[in-house]
């Protein structure tokens, strides 16, 4: 008898519906394989069957003698895993006449068995839970971890079970199952703004503060350098909470990544704050862009519409640093095999650290330097200036003193209030580039749009012309300097660069001054 169950393969952040179908009949000669699975399946695949022979006996049902031929169509994709286990043991049980399978081809069904027949979490269910609503299916069967991440998708009835014994008693009419219900707004709407941390947090360091504000309002990256202990890692860590809420489809793409990555963790469903993602300077390129012979998002992917923190920066590999470049500029990462290539966004703000030299007291306002001549310039020499130029604000970080310390009742603005300033500037640019695709905030324009939406008066630029010949600024200074300044007039809601503006923009190009090292 042929039968036909439905799963899902995911390759990159989408799933393909899979069709399994089983035949059974016929008998085997003694010394003869009793079971063949074929269609392209890895390891996991086949070790299945150990698993559902064994979960299938002890939930009290037989595995019959009669030759089983089960095929993963189509057949030229890679099926990987072990979440093909649930629809793989009821196609069986259904080919052997065992269950009623009547309903089977109205559903989806995923899941790792266990030897006793319950059912282990997979990864992936919310891109499955996209594909099976595509494909205008019924209901989709999850383990039961899994189940409210599925629900989020809409008109799709989801079904958390915690074992094949519940999907088996459904099939045959013996139970009735209710859908798992989510409100994805309401969860969407409680957890939106709530961060463990805080700018208010922060005592001191209002130079800095708005210069990641300026950042978080134009979507600019950032260095920060400065000794240690000047509060370098503290602030990069309170980023995150002074960017724009994530609207509900930045949350659905993001949700989808973490999904992919098996990141969710148990009960999990939406993904309602913007990721932040620190991974240690030892971290390889595959890992920082994702890949392996099995493809999966690395940590800029898991960063997408959050934020990356590169902390000591300089102490990354080269080559890990250099895999950024692309990536920054296309907004996603497309990673290629001999059989397929899949693409995963990567739209996240960069934020670095490091220390001014190897001693870290280059610049310091009360310690003396003990870096040799060279040292210092050499040590800044480990960032290319390709990434730097996609560098937009170099922000100096000095110690808080004693005095800013000691003070107990030390007041400072919210993230909440920062944020309310951010959005505004960000809905300021929003009308700017509404007719333009791709471009959403400052930091996207392109050279030939900087010449079109940043113009200067006379009086700035005599006085960016003056900046770049007094300070000795290098003409990769110069467009992104009129990035910043747009950004200023933005958190100002003018519609005109000022001079103030121009002026503000211009201090944040520390590394791009000559001499600056030494």
């Amino acid at each position: 008898m042929l039968i036909k169950t439905y799963a899902s393969a995911v390759q990159g952040v989408e799933a393909q519906t899979i069709t399994i179908e089983v035949n059974a009949g016929g008998t085997v000669a003694a010394g003869k394989q009793l079971y063949h699975l074929v269609g392209l399946p890895d390891n996991a695949v086949k070790e299945g069957f150990h698993r559902i022979e064994a979960a299938i006996k002890n939930i009290g049902y037989r595995m019959m003698r009669l030759k089983l031929v089960v095929n993963l169509a189509p057949a030229d994709i890679r099926k990987e895993g072990s979440s093909y286990d649930l629809p793989i043991a009821l196609g069986i049980l259904a080919a052997t006449k065992q269950i009623n399978a009547d309903r089977m081809s109205q559903y989806m069904f995923m899941g790792e068995l266990a030897l006793d027949g319950s059912l282990r979490p997979i990864t992936g269910a919310l891109p499955i839970a996209i594909q099976a609503r595509i494909e205008k299916f019924k209901g989709l069967f999850v383990p039961k971890e899994n189940a409210r991440e599925a629900a989020i998708v809409s008109d799709l009835d989801v079904y958390g079970i915690e074992s094949l014994v519940e999907a088996v008693d459904f099939l045959d009419g013996k139970t009735e199952l209710n859908p798992v219900v989510v409100d994805t707004r309401e969860i969407f709407e409680d957890t939106l703004n709530n961060y463990d941390v805080d700018f208010s947090d922060v005592k001191g360091q209002e130079n800095i503060k708005r210069a990641l504000e300026l950042a978080a309002a134009g979507g600019h990256n950032v260095i920060l350098i400065g000794p240690p202990g000047a509060g370098k890692t503290m602030l990069a860590r309170r980023l995150s909470t002074i960017l724009p809420p994530l609207n509900l489809f930045e949350a659905l793409d993001t949700t989808k990544i973490h999904s992919v990555s098996g990141l969710l963790g148990a009960n999990a469903s939406l993904v309602s704050k913007r990721p932040f993602r620190a991974p240690h300077h030892t971290i390889s390129d595959v890992a920082l862009v994702g890949g392996g012979s099995n493809p999966n998002p690395g940590e800029i992917s898991l960063a997408h519409n959050g934020v990356l923190f590169l902390d000591e920066l300089p102490e990354f590999k080269r080559s890990v640093l250099e895999v950024l470049r692309q990536p920054m500029e296309e907004r996603k990462v497309t990673i290629s095999r001999a059989k397929v290539s899949v693409d995963y966004p990567a739209s996240f703000m960069l934020i670095t650290s490091m220390n001014p030299c190897p001693c870290g007291f280059y610049n310091h306002p009360d310690k003396d330097c003990v870096c040799g001549p060279g040292i210092v310039k050499r040590y800044l020499n480990k960032i290319s200036g390709p990434l730097l130029d996609r560098i937009d604000l170099h922000v100096e970080v000095t110690p808080v003193s004693l005095d800013e310390l000691a003070v107990a009742e030390y007041t400072s603005e919210t993230s909440e209030v920062v944020r309310k300033r951010v959005i505004a500037a960000r809905n300021f640019q929003k009308g700017r580039y509404e007719r333009l695709n791709g471009v959403h905030f400052n930091a996207q324009m392109s050279s030939r749009m900087v010449s079109e939406v940043c113009t200067l008066n006379k009086a700035c630029t005599t006085l960016l012309k003056t900046a770049m010949e007094k300070l000795q600024l290098s003409a990769r200074a110069y467009d992104r300097i009129l990035k910043v300044a747009r950004t200023a007039a933005d958190l100002a809601q003018s519609k005109e660069i000022k001079i103030e503006h121009l002026a503000e923009a211009i201090q944040y190009r520390s590394l791009d001054r000559e001499g600056w090292a030494g």
